[in-house]
C-alpha cells in the first residue's frame, strides 16, 4: 500500500484543520527570522525527517505537521542543544484552537514530570552547601511534618536518595490535578491524604533500597524538605536557586500563571484532540513536577546547565562532582540517576526524562559528554508523538546510532486480499482479550475496542506485516492453501503470541 504523499495527507484531512494548520504552520515560519542558513537547514531537515521505529524503503519519513494532524497534536514546542548551546528554539500549531491563539516560542506548557530533574538539582544545591545529606533519615530534616514509618518499611530509614531515585518504596505514582477554581490541598493534606486532596496519603509500600518504583508522592515528602531547609516557599526557593542561575525567565510554578505570563498558557487537549474540560488542570503538587510552567527553551537551559557543570565550565547551580552524582546510575545495575533517567545509545550517554500532565506530554534528552540535546514539550497528552520528532533531531544532528529503525519495503495487496483479513482475533486471554480487522477505503486497520485505538497494518509480503505504533513487533498471518486465513502471531520483543481468527 502506498504511503500517502504531503499533499494527500492534508487533502484528507477536514478542511477546517488543514485550514488550521496552514495558517499555524505559516506562523511558525515567521518565528525563525534571524537564524543562519545553516541553522535554518537543519530546522527544514528536522521539519521533514519524523520516524518512530521503521522506515519504509523508497518513501520518505514524516512531514511535522503531517504526524501533528495524525496525532490530532495541537502545538508543541521544540528546543534543541548542539555543542553546548542552544541552537534554535521553534513551536508549532496552536496554543489555544478555540482563541486561534498560535503556540510560539515564548508559550509556557505544564513541562509535567520533567520538572522531577529540575526539583533534584535544586535539592543537590542544598546537598552542596550542607543543608542536608543524601543517606541520612529524612525525619532528621523534616521539621513540619515527620514520616511515618510503620512496619513495611521494617526499620530501614528512607533517605533523599531514596526520594530522587525512586527507591524508598512509596506509593502514589502521580498526581491528578484539580479543575479551575476547585478548593486546593495543603502540601500537609497532599502528604496525608486529606480533604481536599484527591490522592491517597503517601506512604511506605515496602522497605527502602529494595527496588525501583515511581513515586511522585516521594517527590512531594522532598518538596517540603526544600521548604523546611531553605525557610522559603518552595516557589521562590527554585526561582532563587535555580531559575535566575540559569537564565529560566519564563519558567513559574504559579498555579495560573499571570502577569507576565498572562496570555502565554497553552491550553491542554487529550489524545483524540478534545479539550479537557477547561483550559487546563491546577496542581498544587510542585516537585513532582506537574506543577510547572515553563517554555521549551527554558527547559533547554536547565539541560545546558547540567552539560556545562559536568563539562566543568559552569557553577551556577551544581560542581562538576555533584552534576556527575546526578547523571550516575543509583545502584549498579540501575537506569535511575538522581531526578533523572540514564540511557546508553550507540555508546553514548544521555540523561532524560518524559512527562505526562492531564493534556501535557514533554520529553527532554541531554548527552553526558558533548553538549547534544533536544526538549519537546506538547499540549497533548498523546505520548507517541515527541519521540518521533526526537528521533529526527537526533539523525539530522548526527547523535550516532541514538536512533535505530527498521528498513522495511511496504507492498500493494490488491483489495481482494485484504478483505481475507477482515474480521475478529481472539487472543488466549479470555473472551475479552481480542482485536478486529477492519478496511477502510483500501485500508485495514488493527483496532483495539478497549483501548480505543485503531492502527494502520502495512504489509511486507502477502502475509507479513506490521503497525507503526506496534515497536519492533510484526504480525505474521496465517493462511492455508486456499488463502483462508486463521489467525496472525505477534512476534517481535522477546515475544510471540497467538491470535485465532474467530468471525
Amino acid at each position: 500500500m502506498p504511503k500517502l504523499k504531503k499533499n494527500e495527507v492534508f487533502a484528507r484531512l477536514p478542511l477546517a484543520l488543514a485550514l488550521c494548520l496552514s495558517l499555524c504552520l505559516s506562523a511558525a515560519g515567521r518565528q525563525r527570522a534571524g537564524y543562519s542558513p545553516e541553522i535554518e537547514r537543519k530546522i527544514k531537515l528536522v521539519e521533514q525527517n519524523l520516524f518512530n521505529w521503521v522506515q519504509i524503503k523508497d518513501q520518505p519519513n514524516w512531514a511535522l505537521g503531517e504526524r501533528m494532524a495524525y496525532h490530532k497534536v495541537k502545538g508543541m514546542s521544540i528546543a534543541v542543544i548542539d555543542d553546548f548551546k542552544v541552537e534554535w528554539v521553534k513551536a508549532y500549531g496552536w496554543a489555544d484552537t478555540a482563541e486561534r491563539r498560535p503556540a510560539t516560542p515564548a508559550t509556557l506548557f505544564q513541562a509535567a514530570s520533567i520538572g522531577k530533574s529540575l526539583h533534584a538539582m535544586g535539592c543537590l544545591r542544598l546537598v552542596e552547601r550542607g543543608k542536608v545529606s543524601l543517606g541520612e533519615d529524612i525525619n532528621a530534616y523534616l521539621r513540619s511534618w515527620k514520616f511515618p514509618y510503620d512496619t513495611l518499611s521494617r526499620g530501614t530509614p528512607i533517605t533523599l536518595a531514596h526520594l530522587l531515585g525512586h527507591t524508598a518504596g512509596l506509593t502514589v505514582h502521580g498526581f491528578d490535578g484539580y479543575k479551575v477554581g476547585a478548593r486546593l490541598p495543603s502540601l500537609l493534606q497532599v502528604l496525608d491524604g486529606e480533604q481536599p486532596a484527591n490522592s491517597p496519603a503517601v506512604r511506605s509500600e515496602f522497605a527502602p533500597g529494595i527496588r525501583f518504583q515511581y513515586s511522585g508522592g516521594g517527590y512531594e515528602i522532598s518538596e517540603l524538605m526544600v521548604e523546611d531547609l531553605s525557610g522559603l516557599p518552595y516557589r521562590d526557593y527554585m526561582e532563587r536557586e535555580v531559575f535566575r542561575p540559569l537564565g529560566m525567565r519564563s519558567s513559574t510554578y504559579e498555579e495560573i500563571p499571570s502577569g507576565r505570563f498572562q496570555g502565554r498558557l497553552a491550553t491542554g487537549y487529550r489524545a483524540d484532540g478534545k479539550d479537557i474540560g477547561g483550559r487546563f488542570h491546577v496542581y498544587p503538587e510542585k516537585a513532582c513536577g506537574a506543577g510547572l510552567w515553563a517554555t521549551a527553551g527554558d527547559i533547554a537551559r536547565f539541560v545546558l546547565g547540567v552539560q556545562l557543570a559536568l563539562k566543568g565550565e559552569s557553577n551556577k547551580v551544581l560542581s562538576k562532582e555533584m552534576a556527575r552524582l546526578m547523571v550516575s546510575p543509583t545502584t549498579p545495575d540501575s537506569t535511575s540517576g538522581l531526578g533523572v533517567f540514564l540511557e546508553k545509545r550507540g555508546g553514548n550517554r544521555y540523561f532524560q526524562h518524559s512527562g505526562l500532565n492531564e493534556g501535557f506530554s514533554s520529553q527532554y534528552y541531554g548527552s553526558v559528554e558533548g553538549g547534544k540535546g533536544v526538549v519537546i514539550l506538547v499540549n497533548s497528552d498523546n505520548t507517541r508523538f515527541a519521540q518521533e520528532v526526537v528521533n529526527s533531531v537526533a539523525t539530522v544532528y548526527g547523535w550516532k546510532d541514538f536512533a535505530p529503525y527498521a528498513l522495511k519495503t511496504v507492498v500493494e495487496l490488491p483489495e481482494g486480499e485484504l478483505k481475507r483479513y477482515v474480521g475478529k482475533y481472539q487472543f488466549k486471554g479470555g473472551p475479552d482479550d481480542y482485536v478486529t480487522v477492519t478496511m477502510r477505503e483500501g485500508v485495514l486497520y488493527l483496532k483495539d475496542s478497549h483501548a480505543g485505538t485503531e492502527w494502520e497494518i502495512f504489509f511486507t509480503s502477502p502475509t507479513d506485516s506490521f503497525m507503526h505504533e506496534a515497536r519492533w513487533v510484526d504480525q505474521v498471518f496465517s493462511r492455508d492453501k486456499d488463502g483462508k486465513v486463521h489467525g496472525f502471531h505477534i512476534k517481535g520483543g522477546g515475544m510471540e503470541q497467538w491470535a485465532a481468527k474467530v468471525e
